[in-house]
């Protein structure tokens, strides 16, 4: 058995992720999870794990699906085996985060996981007062382009409270940090629920930030004065 992720725009009523399901089944799929990414506007976008048993199924299943009334594929991509649970990828990460003892290895593995549960391009942590990165994972775009973005995008509420955003590029900041984790996926639209699941990171990540930052100063505070030479 193959299995794909499916990403399909679909009528936001009853009855339409059942036509889809049995255009599925026609060509001898099973649908064995499904991820609601967005809603809006009289239409839902889903992602749908499917499991087809020979490649070459692939085209056919594609061509059933757009068959619906109203129903579009936005995008297909094949899964890795075994198959990850993107829920629990959330709470592992979150796990990690708050288990890290060091500014650095914080920052550093809030890009790598980022950058894994989303299967972004790149990511970066970047400094809000001059967008200077602080870590990264791939190649994120350069300084002065973050700068611009961040600035740009941190003027508009709805892109900051997650409800929309450009499609390529999604950001957080970090609490009370004076940081932002920024993602870049320009094969695959960013979507709402994707942008908010970001955001919930952020705040992990920003808490275990001032946590620490907090720890290092009371140790600098208690840190004995060396005795004069």
């Amino acid at each position: 058995m193959r299995t794909f992720v499916v990403r399909v725009w679909l009528p936001d009523r009853p009855g339409a992720l059942g036509a889809v399901a049995s255009r599925i089944g026609a060509v001898r799929g099973d649908v064995v999870g499904i991820d609601i990414l967005e809603r809006g506007a009289g239409r839902a976008i889903d992602e749908l794990v499917i499991e087809l048993p020979t490649d070459d199924l692939l085209d056919l299943l594609i061509e059933e699906i757009s068959q619906v009334d109203g129903v579009d594929v936005e995008d297909v991509r094949p899964v890795p085996t075994p198959l990850r649970d993107a829920r629990l990828d959330a709470l592992h990460t979150a796990a990690l985060l708050v288990e890290q003892g060091s500014v650095r290895c914080l920052l550093d593995r809030l890009c790598e996981e980022a950058h894994r549960d989303f299967q972004a391009d790149w990511s970066a942590v970047v400094d809000l007062d001059d967008a200077g990165e602080l870590a990264c994972v791939g190649e994120p775009p350069s300084t002065p382009w973050l700068r611009a973005f961040l600035a740009g995008s941190g003027a508009s509420m709805p892109v900051v409270t997650g409800a929309c955003g450009p499609d390529d590029v999604a950001w957080a900041p970090l609490e009370d940090a004076g940081l932002a984790l920024v993602l870049g996926r320009p094969s695959r639209q960013f979507r709402a629920r994707e942008r908010k699941q970001l955001l919930a990171l952020a705040r992990i990540a920003g808490r275990r930030y001032t946590e620490l930052i907090a720890g290092d100063r009371a140790l600098a505070v208690r840190a004995p004065t060396p005795a004069p030479a």
